[in-house]
């Protein structure tokens, strides 16, 4: 078992230790309301600006890339960098998904993905945390600003509660639990100054699985619409989830 299989064992229980991320949920009609950092760039290609965002109250961290929506990175090594005097640097690697062992085919279009890794034990959210991040021929560094309001603990399980963070403005990675072939779809996302709404369609015709997983959903606001300066300011953001059995707020700082 690798290292990264360890820690996410400890921090969802057994039954959902082999799922280390859930793919991004595709939005209304198919399509994800985002924006690429090379709109110039060919469909396909991975983008080697990769962002970040805590989640779960400092438990889980989210590496955000951009490539197909389809393939998205699995974080395959987690590992603290016990050179760094500080303490609060890791090295993260992320390898493109594979079934049975067999690399999968991607489509050709260009989003942004979330993949999900465990924060090492040790390590404290509250403070800023250097992700150095090697993908394939990508490597970056991704800092994740620490805040004095998380309470959870790197390696200890998590409490299952949906959790939101930013990774770029009017930009949130929002993570859900529940079964991994049933991640949530988004019907539609609307946001001003600093509260938003997102809506998720209903899955009563599909069956799914009886697991619990985290599943990443991307949500970008549009442009202008969120208070930007007030997140800045560490002011909270209040996200509504209605529909897709998610229904309930979700406070972002």
């Amino acid at each position: 078992m690798t290292p990264v299989l360890r820690l996410l064992a400890a921090v969802f229980g057994a039954a959902a230790a082999a799922f280390l991320i859930v793919g991004c949920a595709a939005g209304p009609a198919g399509e994800v309301p985002t924006s690429s950092p090379d709109p110039a760039a060919g469909d396909g290609e991975v983008q080697s600006d990769l962002r970040g965002a805590l989640l779960d109250e400092g438990r889980l961290f989210a590496v955000v890339s951009w490539g197909s929506s389809s393939c998205v990175p699995v974080v395959d090594e987690v590992v603290v960098d016990e050179a760094a005097a500080n303490g609060q640097s890791v090295s993260v690697t992320l390898v493109e998904p594979e079934d049975e062992g067999v690399e999968q085919a991607c489509t050709a279009d260009l989003r942004p993905r979330a993949s999900i890794g465990a924060v090492p034990t040790g390590v404290d959210p509250t403070r800023d945390i250097t992700l150095k991040v090697t993908y394939g021929e990508i490597v970056e560094d991704v800092v994740l600003a620490g805040d004095p309001a998380l309470n959870g603990t790197p390696g200890e399980p998590t409490d299952y509660q949906n959790s939101a963070g930013w990774f770029e403005d009017g930009g949130l990675v929002l993570l859900t639990w529940g079964s991994s072939t049933c991640a949530p779809i988004v019907e539609s996302l609307e946001g001003a100054g600093t509260a938003g709404t997102v809506v998720f369609a209903e899955q009563t015709d599909r069956v799914c699985t009886m697991d619990m997983v985290p599943r990443a959903t991307i949500l970008v606001f549009e442009e202008g619409t969120v208070d930007d300066g007030a997140v800045e300011k560490g002011e909270p953001f209040a996200l509504t989830l209605v529909g897709g059995e998610l229904d309930g707020m979700v406070e972002v700082r």
